[in-house]
């Protein structure tokens, strides 16, 4: 089949010339970039070259077109284990609400041991490809398709209901550095850690070029419409995802950010270039951790421009791997948080008062580098709990007692987490007991909140005559927007979900402009079988999220809050050098700033960005360009009941005997004190004319030099300092020269005196704890 742009060539073409069936197709090439362009979504990364069919997927305005009903997005995760054939309930594809959702994940593909994305081998048995349900009203078998499983009734599904995406998501927790086998054993194959990232922390470029081709040939074969990264952990932290890969990760630990983000950049662009062969907009998405303590590690999420969305996982807040007893998925920060308060983030002058384990916070750290609408929040539809809770208030904010992890937990004293009856969804630690997490679905928590005892407690090896001990009473903090279930005689907290909590987070979406939710996992939904007096699995949650959307203006589709320049220059802005993991306090990492232009930036230069609300309005730098906070869209004390703003904005500028040549870089020793993602929204002042930045990838934009056309040139002989040693005596300094400690040397039309042996910093660029001291003018 011809493409658009070689159709419309064609025919442009017929009766004419050569030179003209050229000149056409040329033509129709440019303007179907063109129009493509102003569909793409702001912030969203183009493939050098490539012609992407961004108005397959998104409308003029940039905003993902899912539905008339449908203006947030509505993404459940729905898992492969949940076959049935385990005497479990069975969740299926027949059983989503394919009318309330909008994107479905499949849960999981992995990683193989060739680096190729796999869901196993072919066969009766395998879940996604090979197994039939016979008798099971709705799964039957699409006869027409070359396979079976979830992904043959997923695609049939598809047809019915044109508008729901579905996307493979590759990884999670237990399949991160390895996968299951076709016996359910797991394979320590490295998964993304040695997919992406050699065993010496260098990019595997080898490995992710593997991933990627094969990635880009299972969504075509198995008809999904893009890939879901849920990789847990790229971060710099010790310690940090499953204990099982900890081998694999510490080791790469300092490689992992790096290779993370050129994983996501050659996802991108060989989707893209599929997208351009196949007319239609492949997606990338991830799952990223809510956790200032992982993205704290993670840099400055330098991947947000790479993905269409990210799906934060803001959940797992509080549990059982330690003592403090918290809700699973807080909204808001009440400032009474134990954990928190045990490490002094509310007293710590720094911190600003600011609450971290919540979504709202988790929210605006994304929200610093992207447009709301290309963010959605979680939501679980599972508990966590603990017993033997002691103090707090009906358990909220008090402590469990501790307890030895379970077995492959990595860690020494966990908190008491819930077992039993209060633990249906239970994992097996590594010696074959049950991990004590509380974890259950919605509806069992809703039958305990009833004193039900479901007909379903038999699958899950309790005997048929259970009864429950104490009452499970519901509670619910509307500071934090979270319900839990109190059990005073047990003493045992259950955090769930319910009706109000979701509505009010659905509220939330709305008034954010955030482009809608995620949730983990589907099959945690519940509805009431009047017949049986008992919750089941039903759509009541994901229903009351649909019908909260459905009649929503649309998302906020733009990033910046601001006015911005329609012209932008191509400088390059990076943060990088971060110190590892914990070292990495208070986060202090280089700002470097490269001019790729053809006019030299005049001392005085003003740069300013967006920071996210994350981190207090107390940024600076530790180089002498006089970083302030010129407005801050957040400015109480603390962030009870939510931040009240997306963005802190910083101004900083070229000291005044410092400019920057065509090609020249000069480094920024900047601080700041809680996580934030990659800052946004630059300008860059000089000669009386503000511009963008290209980098920012803001639609709208044209890229131009200095000088050409109606933008006006600096003056070189008002705006531009003296070059290098000016009438200084000491001699000049040369980038390709070393130099002892002692050593004086001008640059800049100063004097400066080298501190320690040094070659190629320049003198100025790193402030005053850097190489050069800087003796004075000359």
């Amino acid at each position: 089949m011809l493409s658009p742009t070689r159709a419309r060539a064609t025919l442009l073409a017929v009766g004419a010339t050569v030179a003209a069936l050229l000149v056409g197709s040329l033509t129709a090439t440019v303007s179907q970039a063109a129009d493509q362009e102003s569909c793409r979504p702001d912030g969203l990364y183009e493939t050098p070259g490539v012609a992407v069919p961004y108005c397959s997927v998104y409308d003029s305005e940039g905003r993902e077109k899912m539905g008339a009903d449908h203006p947030r997005r509505v993404i459940g995760y729905f898992t492969n284990w949940r076959t049935g054939k385990d005497g479990t309930p069975a969740y299926l594809a027949s059983d989503i609400p394919w009318d309330k959702v909008t994107h479905l994940n499949y849960a999981f593909a992995h990683v193989d041991g060739a680096n190729k994305l796999s869901v196993g081998s072919d066969g009766p048995d395998n879940a996604s490809t090979g197994m039939t349900w016979p008798g099971v009203a709705g799964a039957e078998m699409d006869p027409a398709l070359p396979y079976k499983g979830h992904f043959n009734l997923l695609t049939k599904f598809k047809k019915k209901y044109p508008n729901v995406k579905t996307m493979v998501s590759v990884g999670g927790w237990a399949e991160t550095g390895g996968y299951f086998d076709d016996s359910g054993k797991r394979v320590n194959s490295g998964g993304f850690y040695s997919m992406a990232t050699n065993a010496d922390g260098s990019v595997n470029q080898s490995g992710i070029n593997t991933f990627a081709d094969s990635t880009v040939a299972f969504i075509k074969k198995y008809g999904f419409n893009g890939v879901d990264i849920d990789y847990e952990y790229p971060t710099t932290m010790k310690d940090a995802g499953n204990p099982l890969d900890w081998t694999l990760s510490n080791a790469r630990r300092a490689g992992l950010v790096k290779s993370y983000a050129a994983l996501m950049k050659t996802l991108r662009e060989k989707l893209d270039r599929a997208s351009a062969a196949d007319g239609t907009h492949y997606l990338l998405s991830v799952a990223a951790p809510s956790s200032g303590y992982l993205l704290r590690g993670m840099e400055t999420f330098q991947v947000q421009k790479y993905l269409d969305y990210v799906n934060i996982m803001s959940y797992d807040l509080h549990g059982a791997w330690n003592e403090y007893v918290g809700p699973n998925a807080a909204l808001f920060d009440d400032g009474k948080d134990a954990e928190l308060a045990q490490a002094s983030v509310y007293s710590t002058s720094q911190y600003g008062g600011t609450g971290y384990l919540n979504t709202d916070w988790a929210y605006h750290y994304f929200r610093g580098s992207m447009p709301s609408g290309r963010i959605n929040i979680g939501l679980p539809y599972y508990t966590r709990g603990f017993k033997n809770v002691q103090g707090g208030t009906d358990g909220l904010w008090g402590k469990a007692a501790t307890t030895d992890c379970p077995a492959g937990a990595g860690l020494t004293k966990c908190g008491d987490g819930a077992v039993g009856i209060d633990n249906l969804w239970h994992d097996l630690d590594t010696s074959g007991k049950e991990a004590p997490a509380g974890s259950n679905p919605m509806w069992h928590a809703k039958n305990l909140e009833k004193g039900v005892v479901g007909d379903y407690v038999t699958d899950y090896g309790f005997p048929a005559n259970t009864q429950l001990t104490g009452t499970y009473v519901r509670k619910y903090d509307t500071t934090l927007v979270a319900p839990w279930l109190w059990n005073a005689q047990k003493r045992v907290f259950l955090s769930t979900e319910d009706e109000q909590s979701v509505k009010a987070k659905a509220d939330y979406v709305v008034d954010k402009g955030i482009g809608g939710t995620m949730i983990w996992e589907l099959a945690g939904d519940y509805g009431w079988n009047a017949a049986k007096g008992q919750y089941e699995p039903g759509s009541t949650l994901t229903s009351t999220m649909y019908d909260t959307f459905k009649s929503a203006k649309p998302y906020g589709a733009k990033r910046s809050t601001i006015d911005l320049p329609t012209k932008a220059l191509d400088i390059d802005v990076s943060f990088d050098q971060f110190p590892l993991g914990d070292s990495n306090y208070p986060i202090s990492p280089k700002l470097k700033i490269t001019n790729n232009t053809a006019a030299t930036l005049p001392g005085g230069t003003e740069f300013q960005f967006d920071y996210a609300t994350s981190a207090p309005a107390n940024a600076k730098d530790q180089s002498g360009f006089g970083t302030t906070i010129v407005r801050s869209d957040h400015t109480a004390a603390n962030n009870i009941g939510g931040l009240k703003g997306d963005h802190n904005r910083v101004s900083l500028k070229l000291p005044s005997w410092q400019s920057l040549a065509p090609g020249a870089s000069v480094q920024v020793d900047f601080v700041y004190y809680l996580p934030t993602s990659t800052p946004s929204n630059w300008t860059v002042t000089f000669g009386g004319t503000s511009y963008a930045l290209a980098a920012d990838l803001a639609r709208g934009t044209t890229v131009v030099q200095p000088g050409t056309g109606t933008t006006p040139s600096p003056d070189p002989t008002t705006s531009t300092p003296p070059g290098p040693g000016g009438a200084c005596a000491a001699t000049a300094w040369s980038a390709s020269s070393e130099y002892g400690a002692g050593a004086t040397v001008s640059h800049g039309s100063h004097e400066w005196k080298a501190k320690w042996w040094t070659k190629g910093e320049t003198p100025g660029s790193t402030g005053e704890w850097g190489t050069w001291e800087d003796r004075g003018a000359c």
